[in-house]
């Protein structure tokens, strides 16, 4: 847009229901065509989120989502997406597919697709102890935002090389 004859470009931020549906997409997508791949549980798909952030958030030096990662006592959490689908208790959430949720750009496909097959793998629970042995969760309070700087500096440490 224009202000003052000046133009700014504007990048349509994205929440975090735009990157859940994705995982929970392309999860769907394994599960047709696999009966051994295991549905994605809140606590999972949270954990995903993290990571997603991290190496995103690493890679390219900006957020993938607005939303912001707050340590709870299981691990990091986008506390909009855990309202979300918290009557999933810890089962598999169902997925409604959404129109167009796998059309993300170059960037984000390259990151959810390696997060989905590095990180995905595990149970839930790997994950949630895996956080736990982090500094981002490990270094914020309880309840708190974990800083994007913190993430940002563990990532670039521990998964994303140059």
């Amino acid at each position: 847009y224009n202000i003052n004859g000046m133009y700014w470009e504007v990048k349509d931020m994205r929440n975090a229901k735009y990157i859940a549906q994705w995982f929970l997409d392309r999860n769907a997508i394994d599960r047709a065509e696999n009966v051994d791949v295991e549905g994605i549980s809140n606590l999972k798909l949270q954990k995903l989120l993290y990571y997603a952030y991290g190496c995103y958030l690493a890679l390219y030096g900006e957020v993938l989502f607005e939303d912001k990662l707050v340590a709870w006592k299981h691990g990091p959490v986008v506390e909009a997406i855990y309202h979300m689908y918290k009557d999933n208790g810890s089962s598999s959430i169902p997925v409604e597919p959404l129109e167009n949720a796998l059309d993300v750009t170059n960037n984000e496909k390259i990151v959810l697709e390696w997060v989905y097959n590095e990180f995905g793998q595990y149970t839930a629970w790997a994950l949630r102890n895996m956080t736990h042995e982090e500094e981002p969760w490990k270094e914020t309070q309880q309840n708190e935002v974990i800083p994007d700087e913190l993430i940002k500096k563990y990532f670039l440490e521990h998964y994303v090389t140059a």
